[in-house]
């Protein structure tokens, strides 16, 4: 299994953050708004456990969506 991580960066908006967790990782609007804060915070948060392959389209959809969006949201997966 895999977790999918959120980095911090100073362009992504917060509220492009919530949107694509709630779109991307089907997150309420209160869980999504809880693993923003932790991106905000810590650099880093995650979004959920999958399997490699659920998991690299997740990190890919997410890259997607940031890229037509003008932003330089990164995301990652790593082996739990």
């Amino acid at each position: 299994m895999y977790r999918v991580l959120l980095h911090n960066d100073d362009y992504t908006t917060m509220e492009f953050v919530v949107e694509v967790l709630m779109y991307v990782f089907s997150k309420s609007p209160e869980s999504a708004a809880k693993i923003m804060m932790n991106v905000h915070q810590k650099g880093i948060g995650v979004c959920g456990v999958y399997t490699h392959e659920i998991a690299e389209t997740k990190v890919d959809t997410v890259h997607n969506l940031a890229r037509e969006s003008g932003y330089p949201l990164r995301c990652s997966m790593e082996q739990e």
